[in-house]
Formats: C-alpha cells, sequence, structure tokens
C-alpha cells in the first residue's frame, strides 16, 4: 500500500500514514485515524495527571488519602486498599448498551459511577505522596519511578537509590539534578552522562571521576572546565568554587548552560539499537519515532514505554506487552490492547478501557478486575459478547458522538478529551502542549483554578541562608514561599517544606537549599528538554579530517530543531570528535 496523505480532523493541518502504518492498522484491526500524531498525542496526554494531587477522603473507609482527583470530583475515590480489595465489584455498575445514544455518552455515564483509584501505584510502599510508582519503596513527590528506593522531587526514575531533583535517570544513586543519565554515583547536575562518579556539572561525559564543568569527556579525572589538574589541585580548585553556596550555585548553573551550549550534540542519544529514530532510545530496533524507549522492536511513534513490540501510539506503559494502540499509563503483560488507560496487567484483547486489570474480551469498560466478556462492566457470555462487539463498532460508525468543537468520534478514536476525569491544566498535556486558560477553554477543554491555600508562609525565599553549612534543623519546621509566587504556569504551590531525608541529602552532598516549590523546580528541568519531535538536518561539522571534504554531508533525523543554537553532529564526526 503506497503512503496516504490525509487532513487532520482537529488542528486541520495535513500528515501523511505511511504503509507501515496501514500494516499496523491492519494487524491490529483498527481504522486509520483522523487525527494527526501530534494531536492525538495530546489529546491522549489530557487523560493523564501526575502532579495536581489533592487531600481529600476515601469515599469508602473514609480515611484521609492523597488523590488525583479533588474531593468535588463527580465520581468515587478509593484508597488503594479499597479499589483492591473484596468490597466492590465493577460489574455492579454495569449497564446494557443503549443504541440510541453515542457510545462515548454512555461511557461517560459509566466513568461517573464507577470508583477511581486514588493513585496510580503497583507493587510499591511508603510513598503516600507520590504518583505513578511501580515496586518501589519511600518516594515522595515524584512521578514515574519504577524499582526505587528513597527518590524524592524526581521524574522518570528506574532501578536507582537516594535520588533528589532529577529527571530520567536509571541504575544510579545519590545523585542530584541529573538529567537524562545512567549509572552515575554521588554526582551532581549531570546532563546526558553515564559511569560518572564525584562529579558536578558535566555534560555528555562518560566514565569519569571528580570532574566539573566539563562537556564530551571520556574516562577522565580530576578536570575542570576540560582542563586536566593534579588531584590536590582539584581539590583545591573545587573548595574555591564554593558548591554549598546558593549564590555561587546559581552563577554555576549558567555557566554550565554555556559550556552545553559550547560542547558537541550528537543528533541523538541511541545506543545498542538498529533502525531506529527518535531520542533516548536503547537496545531497541525497528523503532520509529520514539522517545525513551528501551528494549522496543517495532514500535512507532511511543514514549517512555520498555519491552514492548508490534505497537504504535503508546505513552507510560505497554511494559513487556504486545500488540498495543493508542494507550497511555503504565501497565505490563498485555496483548491486543486498543484505546485504553492504565490497562493495569496481565490485559488482552481490551479496548476502550479505564484502569482494568486481569482481564480479557471488554469494551468499553472502566475499573474491572479479572473479567471476561464484558460492555460497559455488564457481564455476558462469550457468544452474546461476539455478536454484540460488532454491533457496537457500526453504532459508533452511524451515531458518533460529536464534541463542543464539532469534532466527530467514531469508532478507531481514542476517548475526547471532554471525557478525561481531569482539568486540562492538571494533566501533561499542559506541559508539553502548553495553553493559557483562555486558549483551553476556546479549545473545548475544562480548566481547573487553583485551589485558595490555607497555610501560612513562614520565611520567604531570599532570607534563606546562602550556605548549607548555615542551616540547621529548624529549618524543618518551616513554610518557605517559592520564588514564583504563584505567577508562573507551571502548577505552582507557592510554598514548600524541607524534609529530614532531604536536608540530611543535602548536607551530605553539600547542596543549597532551593528557591522553588517541587512544581516549579520539574518545570525548570524541562526546559532544557528536546521536544518529542523530529526534524530533517545535515550535520554541522566542518572539519576535513572527519573524513569528509568541506562541510559534512550526512542528514539525520533529530530533536534539536534548525534554529537551536547547540552544535549537533552525525554519528561519524561525534565519535571522530569525542570519542
Amino acid at each position: 500500500m503506497n503512503s496516504e496523505n490525509r487532513v487532520c480532523q482537529n488542528c486541520k493541518q495535513s500528515f501523511v500514514i505511511e504503509p507501515d502504518d496501514f500494516d499496523f492498522y491492519e494487524k491490529i484491526k483498527v481504522p486509520a485515524p483522523t487525527w494527526c500524531p501530534e494531536c492525538r498525542r495530546q489529546r491522549r496526554f489530557s487523560h493523564r495527571n501526575e502532579r495536581a494531587l489533592y487531600k481529600r477522603q476515601c469515599d469508602s473507609c473514609k480515611k484521609s488519602i492523597i488523590s488525583m482527583s479533588p474531593a468535588e470530583a463527580l465520581f468515587p475515590v478509593y484508597c488503594s486498599a479499597c479499589w483492591w480489595g473484596d468490597g466492590w465489584s465493577g460489574t455492579q455498575f454495569g449497564t446494557a448498551y443503549d443504541f440510541s445514544v453515542p457510545f462515548f455518552e454512555q461511557y461517560k455515564r459509566l466513568l461517573q459511577k464507577v470508583p477511581r483509584i486514588n493513585l496510580f501505584q503497583r507493587g510499591s510502599f511508603d510513598s503516600p505522596h507520590s504518583n505513578m510508582l511501580a515496586e518501589s519503596k519511600r518516594v515522595y513527590l515524584s512521578i514515574s519511578i519504577v524499582e526505587s528506593e528513597d527518590v524524592d522531587y524526581s521524574w522518570v526514575v528506574d532501578k536507582s537509590f537516594h535520588i533528589l531533583d532529577s529527571y530520567n535517570i536509571s541504575n544510579s544513586e545519590r545523585c542530584y539534578e541529573n538529567r537524562y543519565c545512567d549509572k552515575n554515583y554521588a554526582s551532581c547536575y549531570l546532563y546526558l552522562s553515564r559511569n560518572c562518579i564525584d562529579s558536578w556539572f558535566l555534560f555528555d561525559c562518560v566514565n569519569c571521576k571528580n570532574c566539573a564543568l566539563s562537556a564530551n569527556l571520556r574516562n577522565k579525572e580530576y578536570m575542570i572546565r576540560n582542563k586536566q589538574y593534579s588531584k590536590d589541585e582539584y581539590l583545591k580548585q573545587m573548595e574555591e568554587i564554593g558548591l554549598g553556596s546558593f549564590r555561587r550555585n546559581e552563577e554555576l548553573k549558567k555557566k554550565f548552560g554555556q559550556i552545553q551550549l559550547q560542547a558537541i550534540h550528537k543528533y541523538a542519544n541511541i545506543m545498542k539499537s538498529l533502525n531506529v529514530t527518535g531520542d533516548n532510545i536503547m537496545n531497541s530496533k525497528n523503532t520509529r519515532e520514539c522517545f525513551d524507549v528501551h528494549d522496543d522492536e517495532n514500535v512507532t511513534r511511543s514514549f517512555r514505554t520498555l519491552s514492548l513490540k508490534d505497537a504504535m501510539d503508546i505513552e507510560y506503559g505497554g511494559i513487556v506487552s504486545e500488540l498495543v494502540y493508542e494507550y497511555i499509563t503504565g501497565g505490563k503483560t498485555g496483548y491486543g490492547i486498543r484505546w485504553s488507560i492504565a490497562a493495569l496487567e496481565s490485559d488482552s484483547n481490551l479496548s476502550y478501557t479505564d484502569y482494568c486489570a486481569s482481564s480479557s474480551d471488554i469494551f468499553g469498560c472502566a475499573g474491572l478486575r479479572s473479567k471476561q466478556c464484558c460492555i460497559l462492566n455488564k457481564q455476558y457470555t462469550k457468544e452474546e459478547y461476539e455478536s454484540l462487539v460488532p454491533k457496537i463498532i457500526q453504532h459508533m460508525n452511524d451515531m458518533p458522538y460529536i464534541d463542543k468543537k464539532g469534532r466527530a468520534y467514531k469508532y478507531g478514536e481514542f476517548f475526547p478529551s471532554e471525557l478525561s476525569t481531569f482539568a486540562y491544566n492538571e494533566t501533561i498535556a499542559q506541559e508539553y502542549f502548553p495553553l493559557t486558560k483562555e486558549q483551553a477553554l476556546a479549545q473545548g477543554y475544562r480548566w481547573k483554578d487553583s485551589d485558595t491555600k490555607e497555610y501560612v508562609i513562614t520565611i520567604k525565599p531570599e532570607v534563606l541562608t546562602d550556605h548549607v553549612k548555615d542551616v540547621d534543623d529548624s529549618i524543618l519546621k518551616e513554610t518557605i514561599g517559592c520564588q514564583h509566587e504563584g505567577k508562573c504556569a507551571h502548577q505552582c504551590t507557592t510554598a514548600f517544606r524541607i524534609i529530614p531525608e532531604e536536608l540530611s541529602f543535602y548536607r551530605r552532598m553539600n547542596l543549597p537549599l532551593p528557591r522553588l516549590c517541587p512544581n516549579c523546580r520539574h518545570h525548570e528541568r524541562l526546559s532544557w528538554r528536546n521536544p518529542l519531535k523530529l526534524w530533517h538536518r545535515q550535520c554541522m561539522c566542518d572539519k576535513p579530517n572527519h573524513l569528509h571534504e568541506g562541510h559534512c554531508p550526512n542528514e539525520f533525523e533529530t530533536s534539536y530543531a534548525p534554529e537551536r543554537k547547540e552544535i549537533v553532529y552525525c554519528e561519524q564526526c561525534y565519535q571522530a570528535e569525542v570519542v
């Protein structure tokens, strides 16, 4: 089949469906999309709330809990123990299909009845203030943490311990402000670096120890600003730099930004992979337009996935899963999943589901566990189910759901954003596709204004002690004002507290106290992130000793936009210059 140009139903821009896309749609038995890839991603993102958390009661046991949903939510919310307990069953909310009403309208009614879990946590402990966890312990105000322990204020951390304020790291220990890093120890402010020990402010460095303010280093020790020092000289220089001072650290951050701009950037962070495009890809093959993926095969336009095979349009999940399409938020060991949110584990042949686990052959269901052959949470025999599903698909095409903006949702479309249980600015859509309140409302999204804060700020950030050595334990009793004062678009909490484990970490690592709340610190890290899209570019190298004459002719797909100031090289020139 040839490629085909189509016009996005949402943004009205043209997009291309490639032959490989059509092959996948045929394999998983779904129609081709009517929305472009970017609009589809924004729509999925509008259903994932990571950081907007609220205090409320469990609607079952009445205990105080932290939840993704506020007390005024239109549906019941259960704590983890009650949601996973035997006190209720999703089928008690089952309803017969009504062929006089669009499918998504019926599904919306179902969502308002079925209890939702307060936080997404699987096999995790001692972490009541964190969301999207799996097999982790003592995690505080952190998101998407897997098989890790003692993690605070971080996002996407795998198999790591004692981590603070970091973003997308793995197999690391005692690290602070690491971004896109692997196998680092006792290191702070590292970016795209791995196998580094006792180091500070490094960009794209590998196998380095006791190095600082440097870039593109390999197998080095006692380096500052890419200059070699003896051990004694290095220690003296680091003492003079004054890492424990907030004022000095802010100056070093600015210098580090300049160091990164002057360094060589490889077009993409791809390791041990074959026939792939995207960024931050490891041990994968035949993946296209993928980001932050590991051990994937035959996957297209996906983000934050692991051991996924034959899949397309997946975010945050699909671990050890196969044949998955248009899916968001974490599950594992799934097969044949279409248009779903949080197919939790061991699911197969699911279509249009929300937080279902260990189930198979279900359509349009929410909150089911260990069920088969259900539609809108109503139990059917296998024969009844197989007879009814084709009729519902035909009904979805004959009577599509029409949203407030006049967009039609037939069979094959992901859930409309109008069905999201969260406001737009509560979800990660606001992080990747930021809108003002006016823009969001104009585009048909809901918006939630910030709640009135009842706490009293006891100390302003500008009067905090500059150096960590001068901070005493009394800081643990203070409510510190955030420098942004809620005037940013970063879900600012306006104030924050220092917890004992955090203060101990700052002292041990010689780090100053922060002046921003955790949400604002998170968004500050996001500003260093490349977007989830690719541009076709040419290598910027013009050095003749790199196996080419004049300007390098190599071209590639990269997440560095053409107008960016970074120096971007192809693999060949990067290897010749850096490695």
